[in-house]
C-alpha cells in the first residue's frame, strides 16, 4: 500500500508539473526550464557531489550516453511540455503526456525489436487515436487544412524527446550511481538551458518576472518537487511493485490535471478531451496490463 500511495502522489506531483507550468506560462518557456533545473542542481549538490567526484572516471568513460539522458530527459522534455502551455490547454498537455507509456512501447518494438501482443495493438490504436483526437480537436478539417494547434504539435516533440530518453535509460543509466549521475545531468541541462534563457531575457524581458512572488513559488515547486521528490518517490515505486504496473499510475495524470485545471486554473474541460482521455488512458492500461502479465508467464 506504501508503493501504491508513493506512486499516487507522484502522479499528482507530475500533474501539479503541468498546472504551475501553465500558470506561471506568462515566463517564457526555456526561462522556466532552465530554473527548474537550476533549484534542482543546488538541492541535489550536497547529496550528489560525492557520488559525482566517485565516479567521475564513469561520467568520462560514457560522457556520450550521459550527454543524450542530460539533455532529452532533463533539459528538453521539460522545455517542450512549458513550451506547449503557451499555447494549448493543461489538459490537453496531460492526455498526450499520459500517451508516452504505449509509444515507448511502440518505438521500442520498432529500434528494439520487442514483439507486441494482438491484444497490445490494441491498445496501442485505442491511446495513439486518442491523442490524435485530441489533436485534431475531433474535426478531420482540421487534419485537411493542417490546422494544428502549435502547442499540441510541440507536445509531440516532448513525448518524442521522453521515448528517446528511455530507451536511453534502459541501455545506460544502470552504468550510473544515483545521485551522482543526476547532479551531473543537471549540471549539463544547466549549461545548455543558461544561453537559450538569456535570449529570451534579451529579445521577451523575461527575467525580472522571475522575482513576482507567484512565478518565485511556482519555479520552486517546480525546481523540488517534480524534479527530486516525485523521482525518489516513484523509483521507490517501482522498486515495489515493477515497472509495468507502475507505468499504470500515469493513467491518473489526466484526471489529477483536469482537476487541478477546474479548480486553480478555470480551464473548461471539452467533451472532446474527455474522450480523448478516455481513449489514451484505455489503451495504456490494455498496452500495459498485457504488457505485465506476458512478463511475469515468461518469469
Amino acid at each position: 500500500m506504501k508503493a501504491y500511495l508513493f506512486l499516487i502522489i507522484t502522479a499528482i506531483i507530475f500533474s501539479g508539473n503541468i498546472i504551475v507550468g501553465k500558470a506561471i506560462n506568462e515566463l517564457p518557456p526555456y526561462t522556466i526550464a532552465f530554473f527548474r533545473v537550476f533549484i534542482a542542481l543546488l538541492v541535489v549538490l550536497p547529496i550528489g557531489l560525492r557520488q559525482a567526484r566517485q565516479y567521475q572516471h564513469v561520467f568520462l568513460k560514457e560522457w556520450k550516453p550521459l550527454l543524450g539522458l542530460a539533455l532529452t530527459g532533463v533539459a528538453f522534455f521539460n522545455s517542450f511540455i512549458y513550451a506547449s502551455l503557451q499555447f494549448t490547454s493543461s489538459t490537453n498537455v496531460a492526455i498526450m503526456e499520459s500517451a508516452i507509456p504505449v509509444v515507448t512501447i511502440l518505438f521500442s518494438m520498432i529500434f528494439l525489436k520487442e514483439k507486441l501482443a494482438g491484444v497490445q495493438w490494441v491498445g496501442v490504436i485505442l491511446s495513439v487515436g486518442g491523442a490524435i483526437w485530441v489533436i485534431t480537436e475531433g474535426s478531420w478539417q482540421v487534419v485537411r487544412d493542417l490546422a494544428f494547434n502549435i502547442g499540441d504539435v510541440i507536445m509531440i516533440a516532448a513525448i518524442l524527446t521522453w521515448v528517446a530518453y528511455s530507451i536511453l535509460v534502459k541501455f545506460h543509466m544502470m552504468k550510473f550511481p544515483v545521485y551522482g549521475s543526476l547532479l551531473v545531468m543537471l549540471a549539463i541541462a544547466n549549461a545548455v538551458l543558461f544561453p537559450i534563457a538569456v535570449i529570451e531575457w534579451v529579445v521577451i524581458d523575461g527575467f525580472p518576472a522571475v522575482f513576482q512572488i507567484n512565478h518565485a513559488l511556482g519555479l520552486l515547486y517546480l525546481g523540488i518537487f517534480p524534479s527530486l521528490i516525485a523521482l525518489l518517490l516513484w523509483n521507490k515505486g517501482v522498486e515495489e511493485v515493477g515497472p509495468s504496473q507502475a507505468s499504470v499510475f500515469l493513467n491518473l495524470l489526466p484526471v489529477f490535471t483536469i482537476i487541478g485545471s477546474l479548480l486553480f486554473l478555470g480551464e473548461n474541460v471539452t467533451l472532446i478531451e474527455m474522450i480523448g482521455a478516455l481513449l489514451v488512458i484505455s489503451g495504456v492500461l490494455l498496452t500495459t496490463k498485457t504488457k505485465a502479465e506476458k512478463q511475469r508467464q515468461l518469469s
